[in-house]
């Protein structure tokens, strides 16, 4: 379903952490048009127990343009009311947080399903690169997309 109105996406890409409850207040606050607001935190994990960072590399200016290129989208396919997404590069120890999608609508389908949309392409669009650093001290090398990631944006 089309957009009626169009919608301007938030996008930054920051070293610096962010407040997922913050970001979807500030994207619903004095709306009376939002039914629907869905959150989706990406947060480093610590694979089991060996990993002491997850380095994220992007190239810049490039990477905000293919986000704002695939925000534009979603909010082309969903009757969105807003979209915030929020990707941070640099040294994430476990636990940190490292990307945020916020989708609003009137309804909850297209807020879910825009989110979702958006996750899978990041996951595999995006121009980010992954390294990971071990407990050990040593480096894991560059991590690539998954097949699985690849398989659910072709869902698209």
């Amino acid at each position: 379903m089309a957009n009626p109105v169009p919608v301007i996406a938030t996008i930054r890409v920051q070293s610096e952490d962010f407040d997922a409850t913050r970001e979807a207040e500030l994207l619903a606050k004095g709306r009376k048009d939002v039914g629907a607001l869905v959150t989706f935190t990406g947060l480093c994990r610590d694979e089991g127990g060996r990993l002491s960072a997850l380095e994220l590399e992007h190239y810049p200016g490039m990477a905000e343009a293919e986000i704002t290129r695939i925000a534009e989208q979603a909010c082309s396919r969903w009757p969105l009311t807003g979209l915030t997404v929020i990707h941070r590069f640099g040294k994430i120890a476990p636990g940190g947080n490292i990307v945020l999608v916020v989708a609003a609508s009137s309804h909850r389908r297209a807020a879910f399903e825009a989110a979702d949309f958006m996750m899978d392409f990041l996951k595999t669009r995006a121009p980010f690169w992954k390294k990971e650093h071990l407990l050990s001290g040593e480096s894991q090398g560059w991590v690539e997309a998954s097949d699985k990631d690849d398989t659910d944006a072709k869902r698209w």
